[in-house]
């Protein structure tokens, strides 16, 4: 049982109890066997390895339950940008017609990734060609106003990267997607405001995120340990990483 602090207040006690609850059935899912298309735009290619491994976080560094809360408000978000979009007309399929999600594995299965849909037509008067990826995110205030400003190319390189690969790997199950730019939408979560955004394909960026990947896989597997992002731990990656204790305390 949890041991409430009756000093809290009412509402405190809730969220204790709330996000414990979360943190418990985080606790039970299964865990990850491969390297996630939607990751290989991690900076730094060390917390890559440790994630891929699926290395024991810090002391600490697990997600928190406000954060677990900010991950469900997020897919939650990225329904109703579904309902909206094709209430607007947008032919949008989130899974195949077995049920299944979209999606790819390659490299006897290391190397994976589950797309948000794919969009099979739309409004004429936008001129969009078809199929295209579509790649939802949510994002708070600040970070929306900066890929508005910037593009998600700048702004969230992240997100350039999985788009990229996954038009690249989604080509020989849904030949043409690779031609046509993604649809990539971001939601404001303060001000449920949406970003719109055409993505191109980068076959450069494709290709650099498929050696990336493989170098990873490559290095981890034969206990090979790939150099940091910085020189020194208080770096603001590194602050930020939840095996930076592990990554520091290593010799090289």
């Amino acid at each position: 049982m949890i041991d409430l602090n009756h000093q809290l207040k009412f509402h405190e006690q809730v969220t204790v109890l709330v996000d414990d609850a979360l943190q418990a059935e985080n606790a039970t899912r299964e865990k990850r066997r491969y390297l996630g298309g939607s990751r290989l735009g991690v900076a730094c290619e060390r917390a890559l390895q440790f994630e891929y491994a699926d290395a024991p976080v810090d002391v600490g560094a697990e997600f928190p339950g406000r954060t677990l809360r900010i991950f469900e408000v997020g897919h939650a978000l990225e329904d109703l940008a579904i309902r909206w979009l094709r209430l607007a007309g947008f032919d949008l399929y989130t899974r195949r017609k077995d049920g299944e999600q979209f999606g790819f594995a390659v490299a006897d299965g290391r190397i994976q990734g589950h797309l948000d849909g794919v969009i099979a037509n739309a409004p004429t008067d936008l001129g969009l060609t078809f199929p295209m990826l579509w790649e939802c995110k949510t994002m708070n205030d600040k970070n929306w106003r900066d890929t508005v400003k910037k593009g998600v190319a700048v702004a969230k390189p992240i997100y350039a990267g999985q788009i990229a690969t996954y038009q690249a790997y989604m080509e020989p199950s849904i030949p043409g997607i690779s031609d046509n730019p993604a649809l990539f939408t971001a939601i404001n979560k303060d001000t449920q405001e949406i970003w719109s955004e055409l993505v191109p394909f980068d076959g450069g960026l494709a290709q650099r995120m498929s050696d990336r990947a493989v170098r990873v896989i490559r290095a981890t597997e034969v206990g090979e340990q790939l150099p940091r992002i910085a020189t020194e731990p208080g770096y603001y990656e590194c602050k930020y990483c939840a095996w930076a204790n592990r990554c520091w305390s290593a010799s090289a």
